[in-house]
């Protein structure tokens, strides 16, 4: 099986490994903040030295900045980086001398360098911690990830469940059931949140599965698992397939489209207005 390093960027999203897409303790992660790191993965993928031992990457802040918001200053961009460098995350992974099942806890960047200066100009300078970066070197599973469809969700549950479907979706078999603490770890619902059977669907399953099935790809049925009507959600069955014809350009459209009222529009709870212009009776007379 070929590598996750050589494979190149398409038009399907650049590749990005398995062990990073299957990541876990990335609660404190917001969606802004996952979107960023795979916009500075796959600027360091492309670049062809991800596995190199002392790469280091620069990349403009306006472009980074303007990808993820509309805002002109650069805070928002910094408090991302920020948590991305102070968030422990694991990485499981095949060792290479052992063959077993192992663990590593590491942040996702080493760090980040940035002008302090607000201009066009101003650049960030990053580092991928070494030893991520060996793990990635030997990846050889990955999902092609679209930057552009991360960028449109608002919601870490719906890229964490995207970048999942994404790593699946040439599996021959496309139902899968999983136990609701692997589904909650799969999509970094932190511990303790959304106890409730109601909580959790309205807001994690709902909101995932709004945004995958009205702006990426992929499709999704999540369908809860209970032993009976009022017992707890013990597992999650989902169904996946790729958008084809007009279901994928409708899902391209609307990344498109601006983000006020994209929520309503996804669910379909759009107001339609009578744009027709009533105009006074002319000398202000009035009809009899």
């Amino acid at each position: 099986m070929s590598s996750t390093l050589s494979q190149m960027t398409n038009g399907s999203g650049f590749p990005k490994a398995a062990e990073l897409i299957e990541i876990t303790g990335t609660h404190a992660l917001e969606a802004s903040d996952r979107a960023i790191f795979n916009h500075l993965l796959q600027t360091a993928h492309d670049s062809g030295r991800l596995a190199d031992p002392d790469a280091e990457w620069e990349i403009s802040l306006a472009a980074l900045r303007r990808a993820s918001s509309r805002h002109e200053s650069n805070d928002r961009l910094r408090e991302s980086l920020r948590r991305l460098r102070r968030t422990d995350v694991k990485v499981t992974y095949i060792s290479s001398r052992t063959g077993k099942r192992r663990t590593m806890e590491s942040h996702l960047l080493e760090f980040t360098d940035t002008d302090d200066e607000e201009s066009d100009s101003a650049t960030l300078q990053f580092g991928i911690p070494k030893r991520l970066r060996l793990i990635l070197a030997r990846s050889n599973r990955w999902g092609r990830i679209r930057c552009e469809v991360v960028y449109a969700m608002t919601s870490k549950y719906a890229i964490a469940l995207y970048e999942k479907l994404c790593l699946w979706a040439n599996l021959d078999h496309c139902v899968r059931t999983m136990d609701i603490a692997e589904f909650r770890d799969m999509l970094g619902v932190p511990p303790g949140a959304y106890e409730r059977g109601l909580d959790f669907e309205r807001k994690v399953i709902d909101p995932a599965a709004l945004e995958v099935n009205g702006l990426s790809d992929m499709s999704v049925r999540i369908e809860p698992q209970r032993r009976h009507t009022r017992a707890s959600i013990h597992a999650i069955t989902l169904c996946w397939w790729r958008k084809q014809g007009d279901e994928f350009r409708a899902a391209m459209q609307e990344r498109n489209r601006s983000k006020v009222g994209r929520m309503a529009r996804l669910r379909g709870k759009v107001e339609k207005v009578d744009a027709t212009l009533q105009l006074p009776p002319p000398n202000g007379l009035r009809d009899p």
